[in-house]
């Protein structure tokens, strides 16, 4: 499907590697990602309504950037890129949010940060995350999948996972 339709059907996809337009604001990649008609007559005579910008306001505490609306985005951190790119997914209210590899390339502070960020999204988004970082997959998930050759190997909570001998097996090749 192309990225627009999966736009409209509710899904936010957020790849490895952060996609945030470098030369323009923090503030102004979140109003650029803001849900919206994004024909071209309407995006440039686009001016954020008192609501869009409260939205805005709300995301930018919520990813704690919110001392940094002004910068450009190129001059973040990786971890902090990435918190705007998922404040980008944010501010188009998805239902639910895919993130691949969110932590990757990550301090540990950072890491830590992100793990908090995905926390308070809960109960307001569905979230899918695909990651390799147990410590931080243990942080976040409520159930974990683990996927061997395409296939589920074992679901359930993260010590009945890490307990059942088939993914022992598999990934640690005892």
């Amino acid at each position: 499907m192309p990225e627009t339709e999966i736009a409209r059907l509710g899904i936010g996809r957020k790849f490895q590697k952060p996609t945030v337009f470098e030369n323009h604001t923090v503030y102004e990649n979140l109003e650029l990602a803001i849900k919206s008609d994004k024909r071209v007559a309407p995006t440039l005579l686009a001016r954020a309504s008192p609501e869009q910008r409260e939205q805005i306001a709300r995301t930018l505490r919520t990813i704690r950037l919110e001392g940094s609306a002004g910068r450009r985005a190129g001059t973040l951190s990786h971890g902090q890129k990435q918190w705007l790119e998922i404040g980008m997914l944010l501010v188009q209210e998805p239902e639910l949010i895919l993130l691949d590899e969110p932590v990757a390339g990550m301090t540990d502070g950072e890491t830590e940060r992100t793990a908090e960020l995905i926390l308070e999204l809960e109960g307001s988004h569905s979230i899918v995350v695909v990651e390799h970082d147990m410590d931080f997959v243990a942080k976040i998930a409520r159930k974990v999948t683990v996927l061997h050759e395409g296939s589920v190997l074992a679901e359930g909570g993260m010590q009945q996972v890490q307990a059942d001998e088939r993914v022992i097996e598999v990934y640690l090749g005892r």
